[in-house]
């Protein structure tokens, strides 16, 4: 009986993770379509709207080096956890929700500087170059909200005292996903940032 409960505990938390890895693959594609449409965008030359010499917000870099380092937080807490270690586990935890929320804020700071340097999302003032950027960023924050929702739940968990060095897999599935979203603000903020210099 135990044998049996035990096959179907990991046939659920197989099922589980192909779904997040599922779920992580349709997004890539979804991001992968936006970058294509920016690069195609930036190609027709025809188009006068077409901003070459856009700079991105500092505050950008600032998030980039945030979100970077919150991944490193959800690791230790992790760590944490396997060493049974709960005090800590809590503290990386809240560190990282921290860490998640500033990013937020950040971002918004990004595109307050955006505004400021006369790039509107809509209007007189707007560009394509510029709008795509507001679109990609927003989009992402969009998934970073889902990635702090989950933590949430982990964190709820985690206090209930769900989560131990023997019981792990909300835990490895909101962390899959988290660091998901940190290497893809990453690959979106380097591919942004060096494209003007190749096209």
């Amino acid at each position: 009986m135990d044998l049996t409960q035990g096959t179907q505990q990991e046939k659920r938390a197989r099922s589980k993770k192909m779904m997040l890895w599922f779920g992580i693959g349709s997004l890539i594609m979804s991001f992968a379509g936006l970058t294509s449409a920016f690069i195609v965008s930036s190609k027709q030359r025809l188009n006068k709207d077409w901003l070459s010499n856009y700079e991105l917000p500092n505050a950008f870099l600032i998030s980039l080096v945030v979100i970077l380092v919150s991944s490193l937080t959800f690791i230790l807490a992790k760590q944490a956890l396997k060493k049974n270690n709960l005090k800590m586990t809590t503290v990386w935890l809240l560190i990282t929700l921290a860490l998640g929320i500033t990013f937020i804020f950040s971002q918004l700071e990004g595109f307050r500087q955006i505004i400021e340097a006369g790039y509107n999302f809509t209007g007189a003032t707007s560009n394509i170059t510029m709008s795509y950027i507001y679109v990609i960023a927003v989009l992402h924050i969009g998934h970073v909200i889902a990635g702090l929702i989950c933590l949430i739940v982990v964190i709820y968990n985690h206090f209930k005292q769900k989560y131990n060095s023997n019981n792990m897999l909300g835990f490895e599935l909101a962390a899959n996903f988290w660091h998901f979203v940190d290497v893809l603000w990453l690959v979106l903020f380097l591919f942004l940032y060096f494209f003007r210099y190749i096209i």
